[in-house]
C-alpha cells in the first residue's frame, strides 16, 4: 500500500508519519519511508529541495518552482517509492505530488488545469492508496513551527522561498488540500490536529491505517472531528476574556505544555506572571525568552532568577529594555552569551551600551556588534560598519542599518544590494527614502512579506497603497499598522478582519482600549470563541492596554515589543 502525508508547514505530517511507520513496524509490517526521520531519502532529491527553498533566488518563478519539485517527487518515486512497492512494502511519503497542485495551484495561482497533466506525466500513473491529510489552524501550526525553532536552537532572521510570500500561502494551500480531500473522499481521509494530544491522534491514525490495510472500509473521512461548542457554553466578551483565555491555557498545558509557555510570550500582568512562575523550573529558556518586551518589576525579578539557567533567553528579553537595570543585567550575562547580549542593544545608544560593544570589539565580536547596531546613527556606529564593510559582513553590516534614515545610510544600502537585498530590504524598516521605495516596488512581488513588514509604522500613500494591494494575499499587510490609530489602519483591519482575525486583534497592541479596539475585539470572539490564537492575542491586547493604562504617561512606549507570531 502507498500512503502519503499532506498538510500545510507545521501541521505535524512529518511526526505522525514517521510514529505511523514505526508502528506499523512493530505491527510487523514491512514499512519504507521516503522521508523517514524527516530527510528525503533520494540524494538528488535532497538537493533539489535546497534549490527551491533558497531564497537568494528570488527571480525563480512559480512554474519554475512547481517543475522543480515535480522532479523532486519524481526521484523519490524511482528511487525509493517504486522499489519498496514493488517489494511488496507499505511505503509512506511525507508530501507527493498533491502537494506541488496545492502549492503551485491553490497557493501561487498557477492554472490547475494546466499543472494536473505534469504531475500526471511525473507519477507515471502511480498514486496514493491513501492520503491523510493533516489538518490545522494555519495560525497554531505558524505558533507550533516557530516553538520547534525554538526548542532546537534554529532560531533564524532568515526565510525560506515559500516564507517570502506571507502567511497567506499557508491558508490557500490548506483550503486547497481540503477541496481535493472533498472531491475524493475514498481515497482521502483528513486528521484533526488542533487540540486532541499526540498519543490520541497516533492511535486512531493506526487504527484507520490498519482498517485499510486489512480491507475493512472506513466509515469517515474526518477521523478526528472539530469538537462541538456547549449549546449552553456562555459567549466569550471582554470581560471574561482573561477567565476563558487561563482555562483554556490549562487545557492547553494537559497536552502541550511547551506551546502553553511560549502562549504566554509579551503577555503583561499579574494572572500572566504568576502563571510563568509556575512554568519557569520546567521551561526557564521559554519563560525567559517569552519575557521579551515585557518592562515591569516582576518580568525583571523573574529575569534575574532566570539569568544563570537561561543566560542566552534572557539576554534575548532585553531587547528594548535602556534602564539602569538592565543594563547590570547584561554585563553579568556577557560571558555567558555575548552574541544573544549584543543583540538586544538595539537601538540602545546609551553609555553602558556603546561601553559593551567597545567591549565586544576588543574581543572579536564584530559581527555580534553589527547585529545589535540597529537605530544608531552616531560616527562611532559608521565605524563599526567600516570595519564591517572591510570584512565582508554585508549581510550583518545590513542589519545593521535597521531603522537608520538619510542619505549616507541609503548610499551603504546601495553597495549592499548586490550582496544580499532581502537583508537590505529588512534595513528600510519603517522608512520612507528613495532607497526603501525603489526596493519594495522591486520586490513587491518576490517577498511580500518583507515589504508589507518593513512598512511598520509607516504612514505615506506609498505604505498605504502597498497594504491595501498586499491585504487580500497575506497577514503582514495588518502585521505593519501595529499600534496606529488612524482612520486607514481601522480600515484595513475592519476590512479584512474576516480574513485575518488574529493579526487584527495583535495590530492593536499597544493602543489603549477605546470603542473602536473594543467593538472588534468583541466581534472576533463573538465569531471565534473558542480559537486558541484568538483568545491568546484577544487577552495580550487587553493586558496590554490595562499595563499601559497604569503607567506614568511619560513612560508608555507603543510598538516596541517583539511580535508574536500567531
Amino acid at each position: 500500500m502507498f500512503i502519503d502525508f499532506e498538510g500545510i508547514d507545521g501541521s505535524g505530517k512529518t511526526t505522525l508519519s514517521n510514529l505511523l511507520a514505526a508502528k506499523l513496524k512493530r505491527l510487523g509490517y514491512r514499512v519504507a519511508h521516503a522521508r523517514e526521520g524527516g530527510e528525503l531519502q533520494a540524494p538528488a532529491a535532497r538537493r533539489i529541495r535546497e534549490l527551491t527553498r533558497d531564497s537568494r533566488l528570488l527571480e525563480m518563478s512559480p512554474r519554475t518552482e512547481f517543475f522543480l519539485n515535480l522532479a523532486r517527487d519524481a526521484q523519490q518515486l524511482d528511487e525509493v517509492v517504486a522499489p519498496a512497492l514493488s517489494r511488496g512494502e507499505v511505503c509512506i511519503t511525507d508530501r507527493y505530488l498533491y502537494s506541488q497542485l496545492a502549492l503551485s495551484g491553490g497557493g501561487r495561482g498557477l492554472p490547475m488545469d494546466e499543472l494536473r497533466p505534469a504531475c500526471e506525466l511525473a507519477s507515471q500513473g502511480l498514486w496514493p492508496d491513501l492520503v491523510i491529510l493533516v489538518d490545522v489552524d494555519p495560525d497554531l501550526a505558524r505558533l507550533r513551527k516557530r516553538l520547534g525553532k525554538l526548542q532546537s536552537k534554529r532560531v533564524s532572521d532568515g526565510d525560506s522561498r515559500k516564507g517570502l510570500v506571507g502567511a497567506g500561502l499557508a491558508v490557500r494551500v490548506r483550503e486547497s488540500f481540503l477541496e481535493m480531500a472533498r472531491k475524493d473522499p475514498q481515497r482521502w481521509i483528513i486528521l484533526e490536529n488542533n487540540d486532541v494530544p499526540l498519543r490520541v491522534l497516533e492511535q486512531r491514525l493506526v487504527d484507520a491505517v490498519v482498517a485499510r490495510l486489512e480491507g475493512r472500509e472506513q466509515q469517515v473521512q474526518r477521523i478526528v472531528p472539530a469538537p462541538a461548542r456547549p449549546r449552553n457554553a456562555s459567549p466569550t466578551t471582554l470581560e471574561n476574556l482573561e477567565e476563558r483565555f487561563f482555562q483554556t491555557l490549562d487545557t492547553v498545558e494537559q497536552r502541550e505544555p511547551a506551546l502553553a509557555v511560549w502562549m504566554l510570550s509579551g503577555i503583561p500582568g499579574l494572572a500572566a506572571h504568576q502563571k510563568r512562575l509556575a512554568f519557569a523550573e520546567r521551561f526557564p529558556g521559554l519563560t525567559a525568552r517569552g519575557m521579551a518586551g515585557l518592562a515591569d518589576v516582576p518580568a525583571m525579578g523573574l529575569r534575574e532568577v532566570l539569568a544563570d539557567l537561561a543566560p542566552a533567553e534572557v539576554a534575548f528579553s532585553l531587547t528594548g529594555r535602556m534602564d539602569s537595570r538592565a543594563a547590570m543585567l547584561r554585563q553579568r550575562l556577557y560571558a555567558q552569551a555575548p552574541t544573544e547580549v549584543l543583540a538586544s542593544l538595539k537601538n540602545d545608544g546609551s553609555t553602558p551600551a556603546w561601553a559593551l560593544r567597545e567591549r565586544a570589539m576588543r574581543d572579536g565580536r564584530l559581527a555580534d556588534v553589527l547585529a545589535g547596531l540597529a537605530g544608531q546613527d552616531c560616527e562611532e556606529s559608521w565605524l563599526v560598519r567600516e570595519a564591517g564593510m572591510q570584512r565582508k559582513l554585508f549581510s550583518e553590516v545590513a542589519s545593521s542599518l535597521t531603522s537608520v534614515p538619510g542619505a549616507r545610510a541609503d548610499a551603504l544600502r546601495e553597495v549592499l544590494l548586490p550582496h544580499d537585498r532581502l537583508a537590505v530590504l529588512r534595513s528600510t524598516l519603517g522608512l520612507d527614502t528613495p532607497v526603501a521605495r525603489g526596493l519594495r516596488e522591486a520586490l513587491a512581488g518576490k517577498a511580500l512579506k518583507l515589504v508589507l513588514r518593513s512598512l511598520t509604522g509607516l504612514d505615506t500613500e506609498e505604505a498605504w497603497t502597498l497594504r491595501e494591494r498586499g491585504a487580500p494575499q497575506t497577514k503582514e499587510a495588518l502585521d505593519s499598522v501595529d499600534g496606529m490609530d488612524g482612520t486607514r489602519a481601522w480600515k484595513l483591519r475592519v476590512d479584512h478582519l474576516g480574513r485575518w482575525p488574529t493579526t487584527a486583534l495583535s495590530s492593536l497592541k499597544g493602543l489603549p482600549m477605546g470603542p473602536h479596539a473594543q467593538a472588534l475585539i468583541e466581534r472576533v470572539l463573538a465569531e471565534q470563541p473558542d480559537r486558541l490564537p484568538v483568545l491568546r492575542n484577544a487577552y495580550a491586547v487587553a493586558a496590554t492596554a490595562r499595563a499601559l493604562a497604569q503607567q506614568p504617561a511619560r513612560t508608555v512606549r507603543v510598538g516596541t515589543s517583539p511580535r508574536m507570531e500567531a
